[in-house]
Protein backbone atom coordinates (compact mmCIF):
# COMPACT_ATOMS: atom_id res chain seq x y z
CA UNK A 1 0.00 0.00 0.00
CA UNK A 2 1.69 3.19 -1.21
CA UNK A 3 1.02 6.33 0.65
CA UNK A 4 1.08 10.04 -0.57
CA UNK A 5 4.19 11.62 0.89
CA UNK A 6 1.84 14.49 2.55
CA UNK A 7 -0.25 12.19 4.57
CA UNK A 8 3.25 10.22 5.29
CA UNK A 9 4.51 13.36 6.58
CA UNK A 10 1.41 14.04 8.95
CA UNK A 11 1.42 10.51 10.51
CA UNK A 12 5.24 10.70 10.86
CA UNK A 13 4.20 14.05 13.06
CA UNK A 14 1.66 12.37 14.83
CA UNK A 15 3.86 9.24 15.81
CA UNK A 16 6.17 11.49 16.57
CA UNK A 17 3.54 13.41 19.29
CA UNK A 18 2.75 10.03 20.75
CA UNK A 19 6.50 8.15 21.22
CA UNK A 20 6.35 7.81 25.55
CA UNK A 21 8.56 11.04 27.18
CA UNK A 22 10.65 8.99 29.53
CA UNK A 23 11.08 5.23 28.74
CA UNK A 24 13.88 5.46 26.27
CA UNK A 25 15.20 8.76 25.10
CA UNK A 26 17.90 7.49 23.02
CA UNK A 27 15.47 5.29 20.92
CA UNK A 28 13.07 8.61 20.50
CA UNK A 29 15.29 10.24 19.33
CA UNK A 30 16.58 8.35 16.42
CA UNK A 31 12.81 8.19 15.44
CA UNK A 32 12.17 12.15 15.50
CA UNK A 33 15.62 13.45 14.54
CA UNK A 34 15.46 12.38 10.71
CA UNK A 35 12.73 13.05 8.28
CA UNK A 36 13.12 10.09 5.14
CA UNK A 37 16.02 11.47 2.86
CA UNK A 38 18.55 12.54 5.91
CA UNK A 39 16.77 15.61 6.17
CA UNK A 40 18.11 16.73 10.12
CA UNK A 41 14.83 17.55 12.42
CA UNK A 42 15.36 20.10 15.20
CA UNK A 43 14.01 20.99 18.40
CA UNK A 44 12.90 23.66 19.77
CA UNK A 45 13.24 23.91 23.80
CA UNK A 46 9.59 23.36 24.54
CA UNK A 47 9.31 20.35 22.10
CA UNK A 48 12.47 18.60 23.54
CA UNK A 49 10.97 19.14 27.16
CA UNK A 50 7.97 17.41 26.40
CA UNK A 51 9.74 14.80 24.54
CA UNK A 52 12.21 14.89 27.73
CA UNK A 53 9.73 14.73 30.32
CA UNK A 54 11.47 17.98 32.01
CA UNK A 55 10.33 21.25 32.45
CA UNK A 56 11.80 24.26 29.75
CA UNK A 57 12.64 25.75 32.97
CA UNK A 58 15.25 22.55 33.82
CA UNK A 59 16.73 22.53 30.09
CA UNK A 60 17.38 26.57 31.00
CA UNK A 61 19.50 26.09 34.18
CA UNK A 62 20.99 23.30 32.13
CA UNK A 63 22.03 25.52 29.88
CA UNK A 64 22.99 28.38 32.36
CA UNK A 65 24.89 26.07 34.37
CA UNK A 66 26.61 24.99 31.00
CA UNK A 67 25.76 21.21 31.23
CA UNK A 68 23.74 21.18 28.40
CA UNK A 69 23.80 24.36 25.90
CA UNK A 70 21.56 24.41 22.64
CA UNK A 71 23.10 23.88 19.00
CA UNK A 72 22.64 27.10 18.08
CA UNK A 73 20.10 30.50 19.15
CA UNK A 74 17.60 31.08 15.63
CA UNK A 75 16.97 34.29 14.38
CA UNK A 76 13.79 34.75 16.70
CA UNK A 77 16.26 33.68 19.65
CA UNK A 78 14.74 30.83 20.55
CA UNK A 79 17.21 27.75 21.91
CA UNK A 80 17.38 24.60 18.87
CA UNK A 81 18.79 21.44 19.65
CA UNK A 82 20.41 18.78 17.51
CA UNK A 83 21.21 15.22 17.79
CA UNK A 84 24.08 15.28 20.07
CA UNK A 85 22.15 17.70 22.52
CA UNK A 86 19.47 14.94 22.63
CA UNK A 87 22.17 12.37 23.61
CA UNK A 88 23.62 14.13 25.70
CA UNK A 89 20.77 14.94 27.91
CA UNK A 90 19.93 10.98 28.24
CA UNK A 91 22.78 10.69 29.76
CA UNK A 92 22.37 13.30 32.01
CA UNK A 93 18.86 11.80 32.77
CA UNK A 94 20.58 8.26 33.59
CA UNK A 95 22.87 9.98 35.93
CA UNK A 96 20.30 11.75 37.66
CA UNK A 97 18.07 8.39 37.92
CA UNK A 98 21.19 6.82 39.45
CA UNK A 99 20.79 9.37 42.30
CA UNK A 100 24.38 11.78 41.08
CA UNK A 101 24.15 15.48 41.75
CA UNK A 102 24.00 18.01 39.10
CA UNK A 103 27.48 19.44 39.94
CA UNK A 104 29.09 16.06 39.53
CA UNK A 105 27.16 15.43 36.53
CA UNK A 106 28.35 18.28 34.89
CA UNK A 107 31.50 17.66 35.94
CA UNK A 108 31.23 14.20 33.96
CA UNK A 109 29.91 15.03 30.74
CA UNK A 110 31.71 18.10 30.25
CA UNK A 111 35.07 16.59 30.91
CA UNK A 112 37.02 16.24 27.61
CA UNK A 113 37.35 12.44 28.86
CA UNK A 114 33.59 11.86 28.65
CA UNK A 115 32.90 8.69 26.51
CA UNK A 116 28.97 8.22 26.08
CA UNK A 117 30.14 4.88 24.81
CA UNK A 118 31.08 3.93 27.62
CA UNK A 119 29.20 5.61 29.89
CA UNK A 120 25.69 3.88 28.90
CA UNK A 121 27.78 0.59 29.12
CA UNK A 122 28.00 1.81 32.74
CA UNK A 123 24.72 3.28 33.00
CA UNK A 124 23.33 -0.53 32.08
CA UNK A 125 25.64 -2.14 34.65
CA UNK A 126 24.47 0.21 37.58
CA UNK A 127 20.46 0.01 36.39
CA UNK A 128 21.18 -4.34 36.38
CA UNK A 129 22.13 -3.67 39.75
CA UNK A 130 19.51 -1.72 41.12
CA UNK A 131 16.86 -3.94 39.25
CA UNK A 132 18.69 -7.04 40.97
CA UNK A 133 18.00 -5.20 44.44
CA UNK A 134 14.75 -4.43 43.92
CA UNK A 135 14.57 -8.43 42.67
CA UNK A 136 15.29 -9.61 46.13
CA UNK A 137 12.80 -6.91 47.92
CA UNK A 138 10.12 -7.86 45.65
CA UNK A 139 10.82 -11.25 46.55
CA UNK A 140 10.44 -10.92 50.54
CA UNK A 141 7.36 -8.73 50.37
CA UNK A 142 6.02 -12.00 48.09
CA UNK A 143 7.22 -14.29 50.69
CA UNK A 144 5.51 -11.86 53.38
CA UNK A 145 2.67 -11.89 51.63
CA UNK A 146 2.41 -15.34 51.34
CA UNK A 147 2.70 -15.85 55.13
CA UNK A 148 0.13 -13.58 55.84
CA UNK A 149 -2.41 -15.22 53.43
CA UNK A 150 -0.93 -18.71 55.83
CA UNK A 151 0.43 -20.12 52.57
CA UNK A 152 4.23 -20.14 54.20
CA UNK A 153 6.05 -19.59 57.62
CA UNK A 154 8.54 -17.42 57.12
CA UNK A 155 11.33 -16.68 59.85
CA UNK A 156 11.55 -13.22 61.16
CA UNK A 157 15.64 -13.65 59.68
CA UNK A 158 13.98 -14.07 56.42
CA UNK A 159 11.76 -10.88 56.72
CA UNK A 160 15.02 -8.76 56.84
CA UNK A 161 17.34 -10.61 54.44
CA UNK A 162 16.12 -8.03 51.15
CA UNK A 163 16.96 -4.91 53.19
CA UNK A 164 20.31 -6.22 54.71
CA UNK A 165 21.34 -7.63 51.27
CA UNK A 166 20.45 -4.16 50.18
CA UNK A 167 22.78 -2.66 52.49
CA UNK A 168 25.49 -4.75 51.76
CA UNK A 169 25.58 -3.83 47.80
CA UNK A 170 24.89 -0.73 48.48
CA UNK A 171 28.11 -0.56 50.94
CA UNK A 172 30.05 -2.47 48.62
CA UNK A 173 29.04 -0.12 45.49
CA UNK A 174 29.93 2.99 47.03
CA UNK A 175 32.92 1.93 49.06
CA UNK A 176 33.93 -1.49 48.22
CA UNK A 177 37.40 -0.83 46.45
CA UNK A 178 38.96 1.56 49.39
CA UNK A 179 37.81 -0.49 51.91
CA UNK A 180 38.82 -3.76 50.37
CA UNK A 181 42.01 -2.25 49.45
CA UNK A 182 42.63 -0.79 53.21
CA UNK A 183 40.95 -3.56 55.21
CA UNK A 184 41.86 -6.82 52.89
CA UNK A 185 39.19 -9.06 51.46
CA UNK A 186 38.55 -11.62 54.57
CA UNK A 187 37.74 -8.93 56.92
CA UNK A 188 35.30 -7.09 54.63
CA UNK A 189 33.84 -10.04 53.95
CA UNK A 190 33.66 -11.72 57.51
CA UNK A 191 31.66 -8.05 57.94
CA UNK A 192 29.21 -8.78 55.22
CA UNK A 193 28.45 -12.13 56.85
CA UNK A 194 27.67 -10.71 60.00
CA UNK A 195 25.26 -8.51 58.45
CA UNK A 196 23.58 -11.59 56.73
CA UNK A 197 23.56 -13.35 60.04
CA UNK A 198 21.86 -10.54 61.86
CA UNK A 199 18.64 -11.61 63.82
CA UNK A 200 15.45 -8.53 63.38
CA UNK A 201 16.53 -7.40 66.98
CA UNK A 202 19.91 -6.88 65.80
CA UNK A 203 19.11 -5.25 62.26
CA UNK A 204 16.73 -3.21 64.56
CA UNK A 205 19.24 -1.89 67.33
CA UNK A 206 21.88 -0.97 64.75
CA UNK A 207 19.64 1.45 62.74
CA UNK A 208 18.51 2.87 66.18
CA UNK A 209 22.13 3.58 67.22
CA UNK A 210 23.21 4.92 63.77
CA UNK A 211 20.10 7.19 64.32
CA UNK A 212 21.57 7.88 67.50
CA UNK A 213 25.17 8.71 66.82
CA UNK A 214 23.99 11.53 64.48
CA UNK A 215 21.97 12.99 66.35
CA UNK A 216 23.97 12.78 69.83
CA UNK A 217 27.04 14.60 67.78
CA UNK A 218 25.28 17.39 66.76
CA UNK A 219 24.20 17.81 70.10
CA UNK A 220 27.91 17.24 70.89
CA UNK A 221 29.52 19.31 67.77
CA UNK A 222 27.26 22.33 69.21
CA UNK A 223 29.20 22.69 72.74
CA UNK A 224 32.72 22.53 70.84
CA UNK A 225 34.30 20.61 72.73
CA UNK A 226 35.30 17.02 71.35
CA UNK A 227 36.61 15.39 74.97
CA UNK A 228 33.34 16.85 76.16
CA UNK A 229 31.22 14.40 78.17
CA UNK A 230 28.69 14.18 74.75
CA UNK A 231 31.36 13.74 72.21
CA UNK A 232 32.70 11.04 74.50
CA UNK A 233 28.92 9.90 74.53
CA UNK A 234 28.99 10.33 70.85
CA UNK A 235 32.24 8.16 70.56
CA UNK A 236 31.00 5.21 72.59
CA UNK A 237 27.78 5.33 70.43
CA UNK A 238 29.94 4.91 67.64
CA UNK A 239 31.71 1.85 68.83
CA UNK A 240 28.91 0.03 70.05
CA UNK A 241 27.28 0.64 66.35
CA UNK A 242 30.65 -0.12 64.80
CA UNK A 243 30.36 -4.10 67.35
CA UNK A 244 27.19 -4.58 65.25
CA UNK A 245 29.20 -5.01 61.86
CA UNK A 246 32.71 -5.96 62.82
CA UNK A 247 33.52 -9.35 64.05
CA UNK A 248 35.82 -7.95 66.53
CA UNK A 249 37.00 -4.58 67.78
CA UNK A 250 39.91 -2.58 68.50
CA UNK A 251 40.80 1.17 69.33
CA UNK A 252 43.23 1.54 66.90
CA UNK A 253 40.45 -0.02 64.06
CA UNK A 254 38.08 2.91 65.91
CA UNK A 255 40.54 5.60 65.38
CA UNK A 256 41.16 4.63 61.93
CA UNK A 257 37.75 4.64 60.46
CA UNK A 258 37.05 8.36 62.25
CA UNK A 259 40.42 9.42 60.15
CA UNK A 260 38.74 7.74 57.22
CA UNK A 261 35.61 9.89 57.50
CA UNK A 262 37.96 12.83 57.44
CA UNK A 263 40.45 11.32 54.47
CA UNK A 264 37.07 10.21 52.42
CA UNK A 265 35.45 13.04 50.83
CA UNK A 266 31.92 10.80 50.48
CA UNK A 267 32.11 10.04 54.27
CA UNK A 268 32.45 13.89 55.22
CA UNK A 269 29.51 14.41 53.07
CA UNK A 270 27.67 12.04 54.64
CA UNK A 271 28.64 13.17 58.39
CA UNK A 272 28.96 17.29 57.22
CA UNK A 273 25.99 16.93 55.18
CA UNK A 274 23.52 18.86 58.59
CA UNK A 275 26.88 21.02 59.98
CA UNK A 276 30.07 20.89 58.04
CA UNK A 277 32.87 19.75 60.26
CA UNK A 278 31.01 17.13 62.52
CA UNK A 279 33.42 14.68 60.26
CA UNK A 280 36.39 16.07 61.93
CA UNK A 281 34.90 16.55 65.52
CA UNK A 282 34.10 13.21 65.72
CA UNK A 283 37.49 12.17 64.66
CA UNK A 284 38.69 14.02 67.27
CA UNK A 285 36.22 12.84 69.81
CA UNK A 286 37.14 9.31 69.13
CA UNK A 287 40.49 9.63 69.18
CA UNK A 288 40.27 11.09 72.91
CA UNK A 289 37.74 7.80 73.38
CA UNK A 290 40.38 5.47 72.05
CA UNK A 291 43.71 7.35 73.31
CA UNK A 292 44.78 6.68 69.50
CA UNK A 293 46.50 9.39 67.21
CA UNK A 294 46.88 8.80 63.85
CA UNK A 295 46.28 6.17 61.04
CA UNK A 296 45.96 2.60 62.67
CA UNK A 297 47.81 -0.44 61.05
CA UNK A 298 45.04 -2.92 62.36
CA UNK A 299 42.01 -3.66 60.37
CA UNK A 300 38.25 -2.97 60.38
CA UNK A 301 35.95 -3.44 58.23
CA UNK A 302 32.40 -2.59 56.26
CA UNK A 303 30.46 0.44 57.36
CA UNK A 304 29.57 3.95 56.81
Amino acid sequence: MVVEGSRAARQLKLGRRNIKKTVDLHAASRCTMFLPGGEQVEYTIQKLGQLAGVSTRTLRYYDEIGMLKPARINSSGYRIYGQAEVDLLQQILFYRELGISLEDIKGIVTSPTFDGYAALKEHRKQLIERREQLDILIANVDKTISEKEGMIEMTNKEKFEGFKRKLIDDNEKKYGEEIRAKYGEEQVNRSYKQIKNMTEEQYKEAEKLGEEVLSTLAAAFATGDPAGELAQKTADLHRQWLTFFWGSYTKEAHAGVAQMYVDDERFTAYYDKEQPGSAEFLRDAVRIYTGVNGSPDDSASAGE
